[in-house]
């Protein structure tokens, strides 16, 4: 079975990550950079497995019945996010925003995979969207977390920044918006009713949305932080 030697991997790789490889870091920091780890191991991969997990002819319609190597993925995806939120549980409880997209995106891949049957292809697109962006952004988290107190974290951070925003707002302002739009007009046809409940689908389009507009907010955020700075800088330089 996929799902327990997916998980196991990744329950592997933090519990490597947390007492080898970042044993020297902080315990404020190591639970962090061990969460950070496990989604490098995931993002890239994940897209590499849905993007082939998506090739086949007769099953790239938004209610194709789900074929094993899109199961598959799903199934990758699904492990990397119960260890990530078992992470999240055990460290940071509190963190509602997080353990509530966790949940959420479980909730899609889970229906998806084991309820309906149907639909992997489109859920898989948005999972490219998704982690198209993972690399760059752990990591930037990742010298983000050292650069307070390592230099070389700090110019791999401020290297990144701008590459990393860039991409992230096209993916996740432009694109993802844009199939977002796309599944919502099939769907509402009602050529996926046979096979994927209204409630189902809806629920999706709903997290979907909730997430996008979250992400948008975020990398916004960071946009204004980033002119913020940059302008500080600037004032800073010429008063010297």
């Amino acid at each position: 079975p996929n799902l327990p030697l997916f998980f196991s991997f990744f329950v592997l790789v933090y519990v490597t990550a947390y007492f080898i490889i970042f044993k020297s870091w902080t315990h404020k920091t190591r639970p962090e950079a061990s969460s950070c780890l496990i989604s490098l191991f995931h993002g890239t991969p994940a897209v590499v497995l849905a993007l082939h997990a998506i090739q086949h002819p007769n099953h790239n319609s938004f209610s194709s019945p789900n074929t094993n190597p899109q199961n598959a993925a799903l199934d990758f995806s699904i492990a990397y996010f119960l260890t990530d939120l078992l992470h999240y549980l055990v460290f940071y409880p509190r963190d509602i925003l997080f353990i509530g997209h966790h949940l959420a995106t479980l909730f899609v891949f889970v229906t998806c995979r084991y309820l309906v049957s149907h639909g992997a292809f489109a859920i898989l697109v948005l999972l490219v969207l998704a982690e198209v962006t993972s690399a760059c952004q752990n990591a930037w988290t990742l010298a983000g977390i050292r650069r307070d107190d390592v230099e070389l974290s700090r110019r791999i951070h401020g290297v990144l920044s701008v590459p990393f925003y860039a991409l992230y707002s096209v993916v996740r302002g432009l694109l993802g918006p844009f199939f977002v739009y796309q599944m919502v007009r099939f769907y509402m046809s009602g050529e996926a009713d046979d096979v994927i409940p209204r409630w189902v689908w809806v629920s999706w389009i709903a997290v979907v949305v909730l997430a996008i507009s979250v992400s948008v907010l975020w990398v916004l955020n960071l946009w204004v932080e980033f002119f913020r700075e940059r302008s500080a800088n600037k004032l800073e330089k010429k008063l010297r």
